[in-house]
């Protein structure tokens, strides 16, 4: 959630400020703020374009206003054509993305580091103007409106909009900016190009470059092709009039195989003084060592949590507990509410806030391991919630006390305020089967025509070269057979360890018992021989550690505890508690999760196609019942794990600040005394015979959309000539 790194606010115009090579701020004569950070974690750079302007300024009557607009700059602008920047983009490589949220609307791309001007250059030409032409907005609108289609017969984002609508009744939040088809069929070409008129302006924007730069030259390229751009002058920002929210309970029907429960109140937004608190107390509620977890080993929820969405001026805090289908969310819903009580009465766990606040602490670190990730970060801090960097968050989160997050909790943990929502699972219908094919539609244009570059970007695309890479691993194979790669890199003071055992469940378990993975893997949080589930839990909190055990497993930790942290791992991988009170509850919830999935379009698609795929027998078409969950034994499931769970079988990587020779030590430290026994089990699949052409429908009646796939097996792949692999 932040960088680490000091920072000094500046004024003066086309003036740059930097607290040393790796940090720059400046902002430029036209009011356009610049902050360029130097990451060398690869040869890459992200550019990350925000625009204070979101759904908050969408026209009365036109909630999608900035979502359209957002698309519409992707369809040309004076000097670059779609077509042109589609060509651009395809030759870079790269990622490139965009997005509209409630405040602001960002333009992100990842190219190599060299072709960091590429990105500029589209970005400045794109701010400067744009086509949004009536027929142009034509050919965008049929886009938009099936993204709009979409998303309002997923039943997770009506329950979102819900949700919003009753929190914020009266102001901007009300609505996110995805937009309506009602006020797409309203808005005209003139429309939008007055909305970008309005808000894309210099003097609203905030230009974030991460990667490996030099700072001051990237800024003299930002200067370069963005100092003519003329600042203007910006609309009045809505009002935000809060009024009491109206307890009410929500229902509705969901495709998933499980149900939700929640309780959501309105909580404090960026603004608050009370944010950081409350971004505390929402960790420690996700807590597993806390009690709203507690009603998952206690068999009455699938999982429990609680998340927390801020805005500027108010947030979203929610518990959700997962229920199968058959379950009674009523009761599930009464459990959360004496959980949140409880804490209020009795006070939230000194314990648990110093632990929240220590993870908090450690994420910043992290995310100077992801270039992108690192810029999002900053554009969150800076365009989002208007700090003068991610530190601030950190900062007001260190000096969080235990009387702030109760005092948080007692007012916005509300209940005579409270939204609750049931989402039930429903069945879709059985698949529907036929043979043969028939016509199809294709959207492909007949003809692709090719298209001239502007003079800039033909010198630069001229001269694209692939990256060198700057990853070289060390390589081990350790005496009992795991390979162990290591890959040093000092950019943060973190370390990420992950695993894999080479594994196929539909051939390693024997007829009869499938579904004995599902229950293994959940019972590995359960903790260890040596520690029992809270306090193993405790043991990663004290070093602000995320762990994850089975057949991959992982840890991110401090690089300082890398020692303590390989140490749970490999006794939460090597010597798994597998408590038989926890089998029996998670029997039960597997055998009700795998026989309310057999409802599920999704995974009655996914078994179509493998049916129409492969033979009868293929060990693809293995799957997990009800009966073969309810007949599983902890001595099955034990023997499963030891029938699998071998080094021989095992890869380990390391990256991070770390050196190899080290890191070998270490892992045969903890990972040496671990033995195969047995022959290794197969794990490649059978060759399978091209397969006969049919088609299958499943019947999807919540959605309004349709998914079409096309499939068939091949009789190669990477790794093998004749072995086919779906």
């Amino acid at each position: 959630m932040a960088l680490a790194v000091s920072f000094t606010l500046f004024s003066a115009s086309n003036a740059a400020t930097t607290t040393g090579p790796d940090v720059l701020r400046a902002t430029l004569a036209n009011g356009l703020e610049v902050l360029v950070v130097r990451n060398t974690l690869a040869p890459v750079v992200t550019t990350e374009l925000n625009y204070r302007v979101g759904s908050n300024e969408a026209p009365a009557g036109f909630p999608g206003m900035a979502h359209a607009q957002e698309h519409m700059m992707f369809r040309g602008s004076p000097g670059l054509s779609a077509g042109q920047l589609a060509e651009i983009m395809a030759d870079m490589g790269g990622q490139f993305d965009a997005d509209t949220q409630q405040a602001v609307t960002q333009y992100v791309f990842t190219v190599p580091a060299r072709d960091l001007g590429m990105a500029l250059h589209v970005e400045a030409i794109r701010m400067a103007g744009v086509l949004d032409s009536d027929a142009l907005w034509g050919k965008e609108r049929g886009a938009i409106e099936q993204e709009v289609a979409r998303d309002f017969s997923d039943p997770s984002y009506v329950f979102y909009s819900k949700l919003l609508a009753a929190l914020f009744k009266g102001t901007p939040y009300a609505h996110d900016a995805l937009g309506t088809t009602a006020s797409f069929n309203r808005t005209t070409g003139s429309m939008l190009r007055r909305f970008h008129q309005r808000w894309y302006a210099p003097n609203n924007a905030v230009l974030v470059i991460v990667g490996d730069v030099q700072p001051r030259k990237a800024l003299a390229q930002v200067k370069t092709l963005f100092d003519a751009i003329p600042a203007r002058p910006l609309p009045a920002r809505p009002a935000f009039t809060f009024s009491p929210v109206s307890a009410q309970t929500l229902h509705l029907d969901t495709d998933k195989p499980y149900g939700t429960a929640v309780v959501a109140f309105r909580m404090p937004g960026y603004d608050s003084p009370d944010y950081a608190a409350g971004v505390v107390l929402a960790d420690v509620l996700s807590s597993q060592r806390g009690k709203l977890y507690g009603l998952v080993p206690a068999g009455k929820a699938l999982s429990a949590g609680f998340s927390f969405n801020a805005f500027r001026h108010a947030g979203i805090g929610f518990a959700t507990g997962i229920f199968p289908k058959g379950g009674k969310p009523e009761a599930l819903l009464a459990s959360m509410r004496h959980v949140l009580r409880d804490y209020l009465h009795a006070g939230v766990p000194a314990g648990l806030i110093e632990a929240a606040k220590r993870r908090e602490v450690a994420a910043a670190e992290f995310q100077k391991n992801a270039v992108s990730g690192l810029a999002t970060a900053w554009s969150q801090a800076v365009a989002v919630e208007g700090r003068r960097s991610p530190e601030d968050d950190i900062n007001a989160i260190r000096a969080v006390t235990s009387a702030d997050v109760n005092r948080v909790a007692r007012q916005f943990l509300d209940f005579d305020h409270a939204i609750t929502a049931v989402l039930s699972p429903k069945g879709s219908g059985r698949p529907v089967t036929a043979k043969g094919f028939g016509g199809k539609e294709s959207f492909v244009p007949k003809e692709v025509k090719a298209v001239t570059l502007p003079v800039w970007a033909r010198k630069d695309i001229n001269r694209l070269v692939v990256p060198a890479s700057t990853v070289h691993p060390v390589v081990y194979t350790l005496h009992n057979g795991i390979k162990l790669i290591v890959q040093p890199e000092q950019v943060s003071h973190t370390v990420s360890v992950y695993g894999h055992i080479d594994n196929r469940p539909d051939m390693e378990q024997p007829k009869g018992q499938e579904g004995a993975n599902d229950v293994l893997d959940a019972l590995f949080s359960y903790g260890t021989r040596r520690l029992h589930r809270v306090a193993f839990q405790k043991a990663l909190d004290d070093i602000a550690a995320d762990e994850s055990a089975g057949t991959d497993f992982s840890v991110q930790v401090l690089s300082g505890h890398l020692d303590r942290g390989l140490a749970l791992l490999a006794d939460n991988e090597l010597h798994p508690a597998l408590p038989a009170s926890a089998f029996r509850i998670i029997q039960g919830q597997v055998a009700s999760a795998v026989a309310s999935r057999r409802q599920s379009p999704g995974y009655l698609t996914g078994r179509a196609l493998r049916a129409a795929l492969v033979p009868r027998q293929d060990p693809l078409l293995r799957m997990a019942t009800s009966k073969s969950v309810s007949a599983l034994t902890l001595a099955k499931v034990k023997r499963y794990y030891h029938h699998v769970f071998r080094p021989d079988m095992t890869t380990i990587v390391v990256m991070g600040d770390v050196k190899p020779r080290h890191v070998r030590r270490e892992i045969e430290k903890y990972f040496g005394a671990w033995t195969a026994r047995g022959r290794k089990p197969e794990t490649n699949l059978p060759v399978v015979p091209p397969n006969r052409p049919s088609t299958t429908v499943v019947p999807d009646n919540s959605r309004v959309q349709d998914q079409v796939i096309l499939a068939e097996t091949l009789g190669m792949n990477r790794f093998k000539i004749g072995r086919a692999h779906v």
